[in-house]
């Protein structure tokens, strides 16, 4: 699969983040109480349950980025506008680029914590 570095993606994502993050505040925990109490594993199950409700149909992504989300971008249903290669962390880049538009992927590891991610373009 050759791609040009002009090949831009476009996708939403949600992100709950952990004791292991880089940065433990977000915009609906700006101390990082909650964050610095929360294991990976427990991000991680929380992300999961969010993932089936999504994918069953009971839940929409938009809703639930803007409810649970520790990315500022949940103001904008996760979305993160577009973006091209090299400006993400790496396995974001990899995860997103390697769905097709409108998949879902599983639970991503960042630095920032964990994510799913919907490639929207």
């Amino acid at each position: 699969m050759s791609s040009s570095s002009s090949d831009k993606v476009r996708a939403s994502h949600i992100l709950i983040k952990h004791q292991g993050s880089r940065r433990k505040a977000s915009w609906k925990d700006p101390e990082g109480r909650i964050i610095s109490n929360t294991t990976r594993d427990a991000a991680v199950s929380q992300l999961k349950s969010l993932r089936d409700d999504i994918v069953s149909g009971k839940s929409k992504f938009e809703d639930v980025a803007s409810r649970y989300s520790d990315c500022s971008s949940a103001k904008r249903g996760g979305d993160l506008g577009s973006f091209g290669r090299n400006q993400m962390q790496k396995p974001f880049e990899e995860a997103t680029y390697a769905l097709k538009v409108g998949e879902m992927s599983d639970i991503v590891d960042t630095d920032s914590g964990v994510h799913i991610i919907i490639r929207t373009a």
